[in-house]
């Protein structure tokens, strides 16, 4: 019986031990017009998770130093932080971005070089941006993407995502951004028929302009879609970081979005 009792302590120490706590934002425009007060907020609202996704990183001069800058705010927290940057999205100059992840180097371990999916450039406008991680020797791979805007129909572009576990069939993938679409949309019926499932149900991620009648979130666009047989989802959310500021014109300065977190362990 004491021996159970140990073994049952040991699995759940274990347990409590193999989560990744993961976050992905649309930060609007980010690059040389975040102010270091601005940089040190958005740090100050990351720094508790594991692995950050950053989409809608400028693609010209100034987005890759604000992703330095923001390593080093975040490396100010206590905590040992490394980063890696795409290239630009072979997108019309107008639209063309980059991405970004950060992550906890004493907790995560990247594997490999992180790389833009080419093969989808010609059809998907910003092509997502994939990179595999390790934790507690279990890998996953996260997929950040940012679709087109609603009015040029983005499930032009989320249909092709139910070839990725066919490219890639060994990889755990896990599709985190800003799909300008919901979860409800029949386009990721494949991914769900393929045992996928969205972090987050009915949940409003995009700011208003202004909030009416209390309510300032407008659209479901943000999301993560992993597959239940590889991940165990434990716990998600958004950060209504809006509250903090006086207005919506105030909190859009940082982002018009809110950031959509996934805490999980690997299978």
């Amino acid at each position: 019986m004491k021996k159970l009792i140990i073994l049952l302590f040991l699995s759940l120490y274990s347990f409590s031990f193999s989560q990744v706590k993961m976050i992905s934002w649309n930060i609007e425009n980010f690059g040389k017009s975040k102010s270091n007060a601005e940089i040190a907020y958005i740090a100050t609202q990351l720094n508790k998770y594991d692995v950050v996704a950053l989409q809608e990183v400028v693609a010209g001069y100034g987005g890759a130093q604000a992703v330095a800058r923001l390593a080093d705010e975040l490396n100010r927290k206590g905590n040992k932080w490394e980063y890696t940057i795409s290239d630009p999205t072979t997108s019309t100059p107008s639209k063309t971005e980059r991405y970004a992840f950060l992550w906890k180097s004493a907790i995560i371990k990247k594997i490999g070089k992180a790389g833009l999916e080419k093969k989808y450039a010609s059809v998907i406008e910003r092509e997502p941006y994939l990179c595999t991680f390790e934790y507690s020797k279990k890998q996953f791979t996260a997929v950040s993407f940012h679709a087109i805007t609603k009015s040029k129909q983005p499930e032009r572009e989320i249909k092709y995502f139910k070839y990725f576990s066919e490219e890639y069939p060994k990889l755990n993938l896990i599709f985190a951004g800003d799909f300008n679409c919901p979860q409800s949309h029949s386009v990721f019926n494949p991914l769900r028929k393929m045992g996928y499932s969205s972090a987050l149900v009915n949940q409003k991620t995009s700011l208003k302009r202004s909030c009416k009648n209390g309510v300032c979130l407008a659209s479901e666009y943000d999301n993560l879609f992993f597959s239940k047989s590889k991940i165990r989802k434990l716990n998600s959310g958004v950060i209504p970081f809006y509250q903090n500021f006086q207005s919506l014109k105030e909190a859009r300065t940082i982002s018009d979005h809110c950031p959509i977190w996934m805490e999980f362990s690997l299978n």
